[in-house]
């Protein structure tokens, strides 16, 4: 019973050392590509409070700099700017304590086409709408959408629904506009059942996936060249967007976040098992001092002589 109790407690132990408070960036309005010029507001959401996160990026020029350093305006738990070329990046928020939020990629383009999609993963069977937009012109514009550099089908109003979306439709996304051009690509991350709730896998999924850094997109005459690998495996385009040797940072700091997670749990736990086997070697002490029949000299089964005088 001693045993049971113990094992419980351990693993109610587990499960508070392995919680904590995360936020969640949240991109208004919801995109991951913008026009050069457009308003956008991001906000570091928690399920209590917004209090004690910090919003950071990194860009081609600049690493983790935080809203109000340069660029964006503060406004109660949000930061509020209208992007250009130089503010494609990757965007988070960060707790003084450590833990970081969902990381989001921001493309900014100075063409004529954006397309519009989830900015976040989206779970497996639900429905994902992909709108394509252009800057000047209504937005209801017969449209082209491609997956991996393959057409999907032509829509007459510029909006496509993949409905019951399953692990095979995740991939590099854009649209063409007769007329107007082609959008920069978008990677769509299709999750299972195990959505991402503890932030350090959700953390290194999008970081892996996304290879750190979208760089912005250039106005150009013709459409850009078509991406046909994964971002994590595609080369940036502005070499100075990934620091020094990001192959094995990458690796090590994969290697400390499963440290940190891990260490409060192993640490309580050799302290809860020594404290047991301390208290269980101490009974044994207390028992073993208690005076025997052996030590009194005596047998248990030897036979006890009275002698009577009259």
């Amino acid at each position: 019973m001693e045993e049971t109790s113990l094992l419980c407690l351990l693993f109610l132990i587990s499960l508070l050392s392995c919680t904590t408070n995360q936020a969640h960036l949240t991109v208004s309005p919801s995109s991951s590509q913008f026009f050069e010029g457009d308003f956008v507001s991001l906000s570091c959401e928690e399920d209590d409070s917004s209090a004690g996160w910090t919003l950071r990026r990194n860009t081609s020029k600049q690493q983790r700099t935080q809203c109000g350093d340069g660029w964006g305006e503060g406004a109660g738990s949000s930061c509020n700017n209208n992007v250009f070329l130089l503010d494609a990046g990757v965007y988070w928020c960060e707790s003084r304590e450590g833990p970081i939020s969902n990381m989001v990629n921001l493309t900014v383009t100075g063409g004529s086409v954006i397309l519009q999609s989830p900015v976040l993963p989206v779970m497996e069977g639900d429905d994902v709408t992909l709108l394509c937009k252009t800057k000047t012109t209504p937005s209801n514009l017969p449209a082209a959408f491609y997956k991996d550099g393959s057409l999907i089908r032509k829509q007459p109003t510029g909006r496509m629904t993949i409905q019951h979306v399953s692990r095979s439709d995740e991939g590099l996304y854009k649209c063409d506009i007769s007329g107007h051009g082609e959008s920069p690509s978008s990677w769509i991350t299709v999750t299972g059942e195990e959505l991402h709730s503890d932030f350090t896998s959700y953390f290194i999924h999008i970081f892996t996936r996304t290879g750190g850094i979208l760089s912005a997109e250039k106005p150009t005459t013709t459409p850009p060249p078509t991406p046909t690998v994964k971002p994590s495996t595609a080369v940036p385009t502005s070499s100075s967007a990934l620091p020094p040797d990001y192959g094995s940072f990458q690796l090590a700091f994969r290697v400390v976040l499963h440290l940190v997670v891990f260490c409060p749990y192993f640490i309580s736990t050799l302290l809860m098992v020594s404290l047991y086997r301390c208290r269980a070697k101490g009974n044994e002490i207390s028992d073993s001092t208690k005076p025997t029949w052996s030590d009194q000299g005596l047998n248990e089964h030897d036979d006890v002589t009275t002698e009577y005088h009259f």
